[in-house]
C-alpha cells in the first residue's frame, strides 16, 4: 500500500518525458533543436534555475492541441497513481501557450480533459491552479487574470513562478488582490534561489495561502517562529533543489531542519521529468538520506493533506487512508 498523499508542487509542463517531446514533435510537425533522444537526454545537465527553464520553454513548442494537453496530464495521473497521489493541485503556465498562438479554452479544456479521467479511473481528485512568470510584465498576468474571470474558466487559483532572483512578489501585488477579490486561492513560489525576503514579501502583500519552496526561510529565524506560529505549508520538492544546485547534495538539503522546527513542510515533485523523478521518487530520496520513520512519513502527507484546497469532508477522507497505510504494518 503506497502512502496516501495531496501533490501540491506540479508543473504539468513539467511532467513532458522525452520520449513524449519527440513524439508530440513528429505529430505535430514541430522542428526542435535535438532531433533525437541520446541529444535531448544530453540537455538535462542543469547549473541553476535558469538553465533549467530555457530547456522546458523550448520543449513547450511541441504542445499544440488540447488534445495534447489531455494527453499529457492523463499521463501525468497514471504515474501519480502510482506514487500514492489521491489528490493534486496541478500548475500550468498560460502565458507560456498563449504566446504560441493557442487560446485558453484550447489549453484549459484539454487539461480539464485529463483531470476527469484521472478521477473516474484512478480516484484523483483535482484542483487546477494557473501560474504567472515573474520574469515577465506583472500587466501581462493581469491581463489574462482578467480574462479567466470574466470567461469563467474553471481555475482554481492563481500561482507564480518562473526565475525567482531579481522577480519580487512585490511586482504582483495587485494581481494576487484581484485574484483573492474574485474568489480564487492564491500560492506562490518563493525563497528557492531568491531570499527569505521574498517569502515575507509573499505572505504580507500577496497574502498567499500556500508557500512554495521556502527552504531559504531558515536564514530569518523570526520568519520561522512566524511560519511555525501560523502553520503556513511550505510545499519542498527536494529533487529538484538537488538539480537546481538550490542545495548541492541531499544530505545537506533542510528537509530534516524544517521537520523538526515544527514547519508545515510536504513534498512534492515540481518538473518530474526534469529532475529525477515523481513523488514517489523524491519521498524515497529523503527516506533514505534522513532515515524518516513511519510515523515521520505520515506527518509530511497528513501535512500535504492539510494544506491542499479541499473540503473538511474530503481531507478527513484521506486522513483516514493515512491513518490506514501507518495500521498497515
Amino acid at each position: 500500500m503506497k502512502l496516501p498523499v495531496a501533490e501540491l508542487h506540479i508543473h504539468l509542463e513539467g511532467t513532458l518525458e522525452p520520449e513524449t517531446i519527440l513524439h508530440l514533435a513528429g505529430q505535430n510537425n514541430v522542428d526542435l533543436p535535438w532531433p533525437s533522444l541520446e541529444e535531448l537526454r544530453a540537455q538535462y545537465d542543469f547549473s541553476n534555475l535558469q538553465s533549467f527553464l530555457d530547456l522546458f520553454y523550448a520543449n513547450l513548442a511541441v504542445l499544440r492541441t488540447a488534445a495534447d494537453f489531455q494527453q499529457i496530464t492523463t499521463a501525468y495521473l497514471r504515474r501519480a497513481h502510482e506514487s500514492g497521489v489521491r489528490h493534486v493541485e496541478l500548475f500550468f503556465d498560460p502565458q507560456a501557450h498563449l504566446e504560441r498562438g493557442l487560446t485558453l479554452a484550447e489549453v484549459i479544456s484539454g487539461i480539464r480533459a485529463g483531470l476527469e479521467t484521472g478521477l473516474s479511473r484512478w480516484g484523483i481528485t483535482h484542483k487546477l491552479i494557473a501560474c504567472f512568470w515573474r520574469h515577465a510584465p506583472a500587466e501581462s498576468a493581469m491581463e489574462i487574470l482578467r480574462t479567466l474571470v470574466r470567461e469563467k474558466h474553471a481555475v482554481d487559483g492563481i500561482g507564480l513562478d518562473s526565475s525567482e532572483l531579481g522577480y519580487p512578489p512585490v511586482l504582483f501585488r495587485e494581481v494576487f488582490a484581484y485574484a483573492r477579490e474574485n474568489g480564487l486561492h492564491v500560492v506562490a513560489h518563493a525563497g528557492e534561489e531568491g531570499p527569505a525576503e521574498y517569502i515575507v514579501q509573499a505572505l504580507d502583500l500577496l497574502q498567499v495561502e500556500r508557500i512554495d519552496h521556502g527552504i531559504r526561510c531558515l536564514e530569518d529565524p523570526a520568519l520561522v517562529q512566524r511560519l511555525v506560529a501560523e502553520q503556513m505549508p511550505l510545499t519542498v520538492c527536494p529533487l529538484s533543489n538537488v538539480r537546481l544546485r538550490a542545495v548541492d547534495t541531499m544530505a545537506e538539503h533542510p528537509l530534516r531542519r524544517m521537520l523538526d522546527l515544527g514547519l508545515k513542510v510536504s513534498i512534492h515533485s515540481d518538473d518530474p521529468s526534469y529532475f529525477g523523478g515523481y513523488l514517489d521518487a523524491n519521498f524515497d530520496a529523503v527516506i533514505a538520506q534522513f532515515d524518516l520513520s513511519r510515523g515521520e512519513q505520515a506527518v509530511l502527507a497528513r501535512n500535504s493533506i492539510e494544506a491542499s484546497f479541499l473540503d473538511a469532508p474530503a481531507k478527513a477522507l484521506l486522513f483516514g487512508e493515512v491513518n490506514a497505510w501507518l495500521e498497515s504494518r
